[in-house]
């Protein structure tokens, strides 16, 4: 599994005209699902995502862990974080069909729930506008094959 992790000041995801989610201050995440993924690498990234420590504390360094900074998350799906672009045409073999992918998303982002934290969400598999306002910018990519 992979997640984009950005730190923002606001972020919002629009599918046909409409608001489906937004946030203030916390994390832009976009996931990612490999076809060889678990129940135990969804565990691994919601673990990782509300664990990072990447907001500053008084003295300016990055400290702060998201629960105690009051983040909010909004989820997005991305399967092309596993594109293949060895050609100029990426492949997308590598991301999970949504029979697999859906219950390891919402695996995550229930992971995050239970963990107290608010999560706004996109649709999986909908054509989406996603707006952010970068905070940082702090950008963090996380790979459960890594973990």
């Amino acid at each position: 599994m992979r997640a984009v992790v950005t730190r923002v000041k606001s972020a919002s995801v629009t599918i046909a005209g409409e608001v489906a989610g937004s946030i203030g201050k916390g994390f832009l995440v976009l996931l990612g699902v490999n076809v060889n993924d678990a129940e135990a690498q969804a565990d691994k990234a919601a673990d990782k995502i509300c664990g990072l420590r990447v907001f500053e504390d008084d003295a300016g360094k990055m400290n702060v862990s998201p629960a105690d900074a009051g983040a909010e998350l909004l989820i997005v799906s991305q399967f092309t974080l596993y594109a293949d672009v060895k050609s100029r045409r990426p492949g997308f073999t590598r991301a999970a069909r949504p029979e697999t992918a859906v219950p390891l998303y919402e695996r995550v982002i229930a992971q995050c729930r239970e963990r107290g934290f608010k999560v706004e969400t996109g649709e999986f598999g909908a054509d989406m506008l996603v707006e952010s306002v970068n905070d940082g910018p702090v950008t963090i990519l996380i790979d459960t094959d890594e973990l």
